[in-house]
């Protein structure tokens, strides 16, 4: 299989990497680009257009066709862009641990109010356009399942998040020309917006109507701490 894997929030495209020598290994094509506002020296005022807009480039530039395209996280934004933009050319659509977006919501209306007013205090002391994550929040809610000392030094590597890509409301419009091919990937242990009323899955994954559920054991950055088991996950997901 050929896969397109697009990364979620704080992330870029060289986190794959762990996941991507897996799926190497066992014979699949693999392309990881970064979104837009996520590159090293990229400035972080950009709207979900501008954030998705590197993935379309990429996937045009390297004539890529018959690929299953998965996003991590706010990466459901994306996929979804670049699936209404590029529809003859997604084999599969993947939604790992993601958003599954609403035409005229943005993702500051699918997370609870309390952590919608710590991103907007986020942003109004970088003044940057830019919003981060606190240690134990990432620590506890995202990489609940790793090491301390992965767990830091991951974060450590994280990139400043472009916080009009959080508010911006996603256009849906030329969706339903998308093949509906969809699979959602819940990992079971995924708990950075918690679980319950604001869980992503069912709630968000409902959206896409018929698709096949995959659950893996694992935390919301599962790609990290386990990424032999995320990549056969992948491959579980993304089959015909």
């Amino acid at each position: 299989m050929k896969f397109v894997l697009v990364h979620g929030a704080w992330h870029y495209g060289e986190l794959w990497n762990p996941v991507r020598e897996h799926l190497e290994a066992a014979g699949h094509e693999v392309h990881t680009p970064t979104a837009g506002g996520l590159g090293p020296a990229d400035d972080k005022h950009v709207d979900l257009r501008g954030a998705a807009r590197p993935i379309v480039d990429y996937i045009r530039e390297h004539d890529l066709r018959d690929f299953v395209l998965i996003g991590h996280s706010w990466g459901g934004y994306l996929i979804s862009r670049a699936a209404i933009e590029l529809p003859d050319r997604v084999r599969r659509l993947v939604y790992f641990a993601a958003f599954v977006p609403e035409h005229g919501r943005a993702l500051v209306d699918e997370i609870p109010p309390h952590l919608r007013t710590a991103l907007e205090a986020s942003a109004r002391e970088r003044g940057d356009g830019s919003v981060v994550l606190p240690f134990p929040v990432w620590r506890d809610a995202f990489f609940n399942d790793g090491t301390a000392e992965h767990a830091q030094q991951v974060y450590d590597a994280l990139r400043p998040q472009p916080y009009g890509a959080f508010t911006d409301p996603a256009d849906m419009t030329g969706w339903e020309n998308v093949p509906p091919r969809f699979s959602y990937l819940a990992p079971y242990e995924d708990n950075d917006i918690t679980q319950g009323d604001w869980g992503r899955h069912p709630r968000l994954s409902n959206r896409l109507g018929v698709f096949r559920l995959v659950g893996m054991p694992g935390s919301h950055e599962v790609l990290l701490t386990d990424p032999a088991s995320t990549a056969r996950k992948f491959i579980e997901a993304g089959r015909d």
